[in-house]
């Protein structure tokens, strides 16, 4: 099976680990995973700062090697929302909670060209200690690891 994944990847945590984990075990051992990574102009539009590709890059590919999936990939670069999703034949994309949208937009928009639409896993998003998601944005604030163990307590404002 043929299997898409995105994403940012930075820093690399166990939402994105269970992520690309999904992708492999759907792949099977002779499948192969397309993984999407955002280019550093597409990354830049996130909310707080973000490694250069070629560093992303590396560490990805470094959890992929040690991990010893079976199934073949490829890291490309995804340089929108879509990238090749809307024209590659596969068969599935790995999503979590938050991408879904994107996944069922990629499929109304394959079905408006004439391609066949493509299964969609979602996993769920991986909590962490305080019951939230673990997300790049709460590691960044030093909320979390990227484990999801409470490193401070969020900001709250206090209305008195």
């Amino acid at each position: 099976m043929k299997v898409m994944v995105g994403g940012t990847f930075d820093p690399l945590h166990d939402g994105h680990k269970r992520l690309i984990s999904r992708s492999f075990e759907l792949a099977g051992n002779e499948g192969i995973v397309i993984i999407g990574l955002t280019t550093d102009t597409f990354a830049s539009r996130k909310s707080h700062p973000v490694h250069d590709y070629d560093e992303r890059k590396n560490r990805l590919e470094k959890y992929i090697q040690e991990r010893g999936f079976l199934a073949g990939w490829c890291i490309v670069p995804l340089s929108d929302r879509y990238g090749s999703a809307l024209e590659a034949d596969f068969d599935a994309i790995v999503v979590s909670e938050e991408t879904l949208p994107v996944a069922r937009e990629i499929n109304a928009m394959r079905r408006g060209k004439g391609r066949p639409k493509v299964d969609i896993h979602q996993i769920t998003c991986v909590l962490a200690e305080d019951g939230r998601w673990i997300s790049s944005t709460r590691i960044y604030r030093g909320e979390i690891d990227e484990h999801g163990k409470i490193l401070r307590e969020p900001d709250r404002n206090c209305d008195i």
